[in-house]
C-alpha cells in the first residue's frame, strides 16, 4: 500500500500593504502628467508640443523667440481665444457649432455701426454686440434643443443667414474705421510690470486657497488626499508659466490689457466648468445625454445655455479682432477664423466627441495655431504650405484624441 500524498493547493500570497510611492522627481511628474491628461490629450502634452515648435522657429528664425513678437503673437490668437471659450463648452456637449466666424463678424460690425453710425457709447456698443451674440446663440440653441434638429445643420444655416444680416448692416460700403480710444484700448493697452506681479500673485493666493479647502473637505468625507509634495510641484509649474510671460512682457510694451480680458475669462469659466453644477452637467450631458436626462437633468435647457455663451463668446471675438484691426470690414468674420477656433480647441485637447476637455485647451490651441502661423510669416513662407502644415497638425491632434478615446473604453 502506497502512500498517497495530499498535496494542498497553493495559498495565496497575503495582501501587501500599500507601498509609498517613489517621491522622486520623476514620479511627480509622472502623476502630474497623469492627473492633467484625465479630460482630453492633457496639458503636458500640448505645453511640450508648444515648446517643440517653439524651438524649431527659433532655429530657423532667431527673431520668433523676440519679446516684441511674443507679445504681438499674444494679441493676435485673443479673439481666436476669445472664440474658442465658447467652441469648448459646445463640444463639451457633444455639439457642433459653425456659426461662430459669422457670429463673430457680425458682433464686430454691430459694434462698429452703432458706435461709428450712430454714435452710441462705446461701452453700450460693445454689450449690444455681445447681447445680440447671445441672442443668436439663444435662437440656435432652441432650435436644436426644442426640433432635435442637428446642430451640424442649424449652425451651418447661420453660418450663411448671419453673413447675410452682417451685409445687410454694411449695406455694401466697404469699410467702417473703429477710432474709439476705449474700443482700440481694449488691445492697444499695456500696463505697468507691477500689476502683473499683483495679479499673478493673487491668482496664486487664491489657488492655494482652493486647494486647501478641497484638501480639507476630501479629509473630512475620509478621502485620500493627494501627497503634498505631488501639490507643491503642480502648483511650483502653474506659477513658473505666467511667471515667465510676466517677464516677456515687462521687456517689450507691459502687460497687454485684451490678453488679461481673456485670462480672465478663461479662469471664470474654468471654475464654472469645473467647480458649479451646471459645469458638471454640461460634462455629463456630453458623456451621455440619454444617462443624464434619466437622472432628472434637463438637457434642453443646458443645451440651450451653452448656445447663448458659444454666441457671447463668438461676438466678444468679433470685438477683440475690431480693436485690434482698428476697422471693421465686410469680410469680418470669414476666412479661418472658424477653422481656426475649432482647431485650437482640438489640438488643446477638447475631445470632439464630447465629455472630455478644458476651457484652458482654448488658449494652448490658440497659441499653438498662433505659433505655427506666426512662424510660418517669419520664415515667409507661401500660404498652400501654410494651410497644408496646419491642417497636418489638426489631424494629428484628432487621430491622437481618437486613440486616447479608445484606449480609455478598453
Amino acid at each position: 500500500m502506497t502512500d498517497v500524498q495530499t498535496k494542498t493547493p497553493p495559498t495565496s500570497a497575503p495582501p501587501q500593504a500599500d507601498r509609498p510611492e517613489d517621491p522622486t522627481v520623476r514620479s511627480l511628474l509622472r502623476h502630474f502628467v497623469r492627473s492633467e491628461s484625465a479630460t482630453g490629450i492633457g496639458f503636458v502634452q500640448v505645453v511640450v508640443g508648444l515648446a517643440l515648435i517653439w524651438t524649431i522657429f527659433a532655429v530657423l528664425n532667431p527673431n520668433f523667440l523676440s519679446p516684441t513678437n511674443l507679445t504681438n503673437l499674444s494679441l493676435q490668437i485673443v479673439a481666436v481665444a476669445a472664440i474658442g471659450i465658447g467652441v469648448v463648452l459646445v463640444l463639451l456637449l457633444g455639439e457642433i457649432d459653425l456659426s461662430i466666424g459669422s457670429v463673430s463678424g457680425l458682433g464686430a460690425t454691430a459694434m462698429a455701426a452703432l458706435n461709428v453710425k450712430l454714435g452710441v457709447p462705446p461701452l453700450l456698443a460693445i454689450a449690444l454686440a455681445l447681447l445680440g451674440g447671445a441672442v443668436i446663440g439663444l435662437v440656435q440653441g432652441t432650435i436644436v434643443a426644442a426640433f432635435g434638429v442637428p446642430s451640424f445643420i442649424v449652425t451651418l444655416g447661420g453660418l450663411i443667414g448671419w453673413q447675410g444680416l452682417q451685409l445687410f448692416i454694411f449695406d455694401f460700403t466697404g469699410a467702417m474705421n473703429v477710432t474709439n480710444p476705449l474700443i482700440l484700448g481694449l488691445t492697444g493697452t499695456f500696463l505697468a510690470p507691477w500689476v502683473g506681479w499683483l495679479l499673478l500673485l493673487g491668482g496664486l493666493a487664491i489657488r492655494a486657497a482652493l486647494v486647501m479647502r478641497v484638501r480639507a473637505r476630501r479629509a473630512r468625507a475620509g478621502l485620500v488626499n493627494v501627497r503634498p509634495l505631488v501639490e507643491a510641484v503642480r502648483f511650483g509649474i502653474l506659477a513658473i508659466i505666467p511667471a515667465a510671460v510676466i517677464v516677456m512682457f515687462v521687456q517689450d510694451r507691459g502687460i497687454p490689457v485684451a490678453v488679461l480680458i481673456v485670462v480672465a475669462l478663461l479662469m471664470l469659466m474654468d471654475f464654472v466648468a469645473r467647480r458649479t453644477l451646471f459645469g458638471r452637467r454640461i460634462y455629463a450631458v456630453g458623456g451621455d445625454a440619454q444617462a443624464a436626462a434619466r437622472v432628472g437633468m434637463n438637457v434642453r435647457r443646458i443645451t440651450v445655455y451653452v448656445f447663448m455663451l458659444s454666441g457671447t463668446f463668438a461676438a466678444l471675438g468679433g470685438v477683440l479682432s475690431a480693436s485690434r484691426l482698428q476697422s471693421v470690414t465686410q469680410g469680418a468674420g470669414s476666412g479661418g477664423i472658424l477653422l481656426d477656433a475649432i482647431a485650437a480647441v482640438v489640438i488643446g485637447g477638447t475631445s470632439l466627441f464630447g465629455g472630455r476637455g478644458s476651457v484652458w485647451s482654448a488658449l494652448l490651441g490658440a497659441l499653438v495655431i498662433g505659433s505655427i502661423s506666426n512662424g510660418m510669416d517669419l520664415l515667409a513662407l507661401a500660404s498652400p504650405v501654410k494651410l497644408m502644415i496646419t491642417g497636418a497638425v489638426l489631424i494629428t491632434a484628432v487621430i491622437f484624441d481618437a486613440s486616447v478615446r479608445r484606449r480609455q473604453a478598453r
